[in-house]
């Protein structure tokens, strides 16, 4: 048996991680670390950096290596056969590493139930010869550090959050009478393709670690802003994790779907 625990850690601070998350680390028989390509080599470092400050010297580690998603296929055949690499990738480096069985964590950037796929493709583990038991502890979400690095709620005054992606909002516009929106996922800076009128961004990168970069206000005057600190720190860092909230005044919100 296998006992497969995905850790929420926050978004790359480590006062993010909950006590629950540093006793699933400690409990752990092996952390397996995702190594993606060359240019991302900090995020696989902040992680092992995670376990070093959590677990010590008695941390056993091992790094594995993501496949990459194949750009030619349709996107969800792309994610779908994307899903079934890594689920392998995992099987394998587990099959290595505890080959007994035993207690095994991955750290998740964020919170597992957030735009991330590890729950999907650990359900795709017991493919294998192996029987696996899931745990998930709970992390911070970069909507929340987002909100809080901004000093703002996430919600207007008992009306709905909107949570969508930077590909949905760029084909969709904006989604009807909602006044508040959060976008993830946005490699392309879907807000540039919304009216901007009556139209508030707030947007973060690297939330909650030393590089941590805001900004926020008017769409219109933000919009270039945001593009341009995008384009530096993805140049500077070789990768960037970002989101934003947008919040449409009310009577625009109401109008929009006429």
């Amino acid at each position: 048996m296998i006992a497969l625990s995905l850790i929420g850690i926050g978004t790359g601070n480590p006062d993010h991680l909950t006590r629950a998350a540093e006793a699933a680390m400690r409990a752990a028989d092996l952390i397996l670390l995702p190594r993606k390509r060359a240019e991302t080599a900090e995020l696989l470092d902040l992680r092992a950096a995670i376990c070093a400050a959590v677990v010590g010297d008695a941390a056993r580690t091992a790094t594995f290596d993501v496949p990459g998603r194949d750009p030619a296929l349709p996107y969800l055949d792309g994610v779908d056969a994307w899903h079934g690499a890594i689920a392998a990738a995992w099987r394998e480096a587990i099959a290595r590493h505890l080959p007994g069985g035993g207690r095994v964590a991955l750290l998740v950037w964020g919170d597992p139930s957030l735009y991330d796929s590890s729950l999907r493709i650990a359900a795709r583990l017991d493919a294998g010869a192996i029987p696996v038991m899931v745990e998930v502890v709970p992390g911070i979400t970069s909507l929340q550090a987002l909100a809080a690095a901004h000093a703002i709620p996430l919600t207007a005054l008992g009306a709905p959050l909107l949570v969508t992606t930077g590909r949905r909002l760029a084909t969709e516009g904006w989604p009807g009478d909602i006044e508040m929106v959060a976008v993830m996922l946005d490699s392309g800076c879907a807000f540039e393709q919304l009216d901007p009128a009556g139209t508030t961004i707030w947007w973060g990168a690297y939330l909650g670690m030393a590089q941590q970069s805001l900004l926020a206000g008017p769409l219109a005057a933000t919009a270039p802003a945001i593009r341009d600190e995008r384009t530096l720190l993805r140049a500077r860092h070789g990768w960037i994790m970002d989101c934003y909230l947008l919040r449409r005044d009310a009577a625009r919100a109401d109008a929009s779907d006429r």
